[in-house]
């Protein structure tokens, strides 16, 4: 569950979060009701005046929010009340030709892929941001002598490039693979009711390319019960996230009064220690990383679907994944923060 409003300002995240919220979702369906109708009068399933009806109801609607809620409740999912809704604002003779041929499932999947492709354009601006700062902080203080350490002992003396590069290094690697992932995580959903699509009378891969091309999304197969996409991704998520917990880790150790390798622009005060200045960016990544690692497992619990499509796995998947997304998009603002206001200072035990 979302954390409370105080505790969203210091872990939440209010662009991610605005991603995910109700209203870009029924934006994100609208969208894709209006580029299905359009794909199917392309090829003749229905009539090319629904499909403009369709589209300029969808671009002006405004739910009926209490009765979604009641029909969410309800059927476990929001879209048969949604349909319900758009048909009637639809109106006669169109009302037939909204939703021809689909399913909840393509609604919903397909909604959150068009999301996922803002948020992880995002994430890749944010980690472009912060291997800059990383680059910049290693050429102005690189050649700061430190003592490296292993199994927290002090082991021989290094730089702080060195340290550095230990930070860089993953989030390098994160960065390719999330390039490399996102054609096959911004696919589009279309498979009818038990991912044959069967319903659309041999125009299936047709319709499918029409939408995807509309939509600005990968064509594929229906993956309705093939959830191996969404569990990369959160792999992705956890182990940007336990990136950034690892430095936050180190320049927690780092902040130490008495190793003082590091400086921080700004520290969390004590209501009963005012001398202290406690390094809360790093010890917020930390808890985010073991958030994001704990919450890993149970997003992984939500790929066992049973045969075509589970209402349970499904249920799980929606209550996890953006607990995850927001926290990987607050480590990566809370990250290019603390490395901004890094200094790194001579140890006394390098020297």
């Amino acid at each position: 569950m979302q954390p409370s409003s105080l505790l969203q300002s210091l872990v939440g995240d209010d662009e991610i979060e605005a991603l995910l919220s109700g209203e870009a979702e029924l934006r994100a369906m609208l969208r894709v009701e209006a580029a299905l109708a359009s794909a199917e009068a392309e090829v003749g399933l229905i009539e090319r005046g629904a499909a403009v009806r369709i589209s300029e109801i969808c671009a002006a609607f405004e739910p009926d929010w209490k009765g979604l809620s009641r029909g969410l409740a309800q059927d476990g999912v929001v879209v048969p009340e949604f349909v319900r809704q758009l048909r009637s604002a639809v109106g006669e003779p169109h009302a037939k030709s909204v939703h021809v041929g689909a399913t909840s499932q393509d609604v919903i999947d397909t909604a959150l892929v068009l999301r996922l492709k803002n948020i992880t354009e995002l994430y890749l601006r944010r980690l472009e941001h912060l291997i800059q700062a990383m680059q910049v902080l290693k050429v102005r203080d690189g050649a700061v002598r430190l003592m490296a350490h292993t199994r927290m002992q002090q082991a021989l003396p290094f730089t702080a490039a060195d340290k550095i590069e230990t930070w860089l290094g993953p989030l390098e690697r994160h960065r390719e693979t999330l390039q490399a992932l996102m054609p096959r995580l911004l696919v589009l959903q279309l498979g009818g009711p038990v991912g044959t699509r069967a319903e659309l009378k041999g125009h299936g891969a047709a319709v499918a390319d029409a939408m995807a091309r509309q939509l600005g999304l990968g064509s594929v197969p229906a993956w309705h019960s093939q959830r191996d996409r969404i569990g990369e991704f959160a792999s992705w998520l956890s182990l940007l996230s336990g990136t950034l917990g690892k430095i936050g880790q180190d320049v927690a150790l780092m902040a130490q009064n008495e190793v003082r390798e590091v400086r921080l622009a700004v520290g969390g005060g004590s209501s009963a220690m005012p001398h202290k200045s406690n390094p809360v960016p790093a010890e917020v990544l930390v808890t985010l990383a073991r958030f994001n690692a704990g919450l890993l497992g149970t997003l992984h619990q939500a790929l066992v679907h049973e045969n075509e499509r589970s209402g349970a796995a499904w249920t799980l998947e929606w209550l996890v994944l953006p607990q995850m997304l927001v926290a990987c998009g607050a480590g990566l603002n809370m990250a290019r923060g603390l490395i901004e206001g890094l200094t790194f200072l001579p140890s006394e035990a390098g020297r």
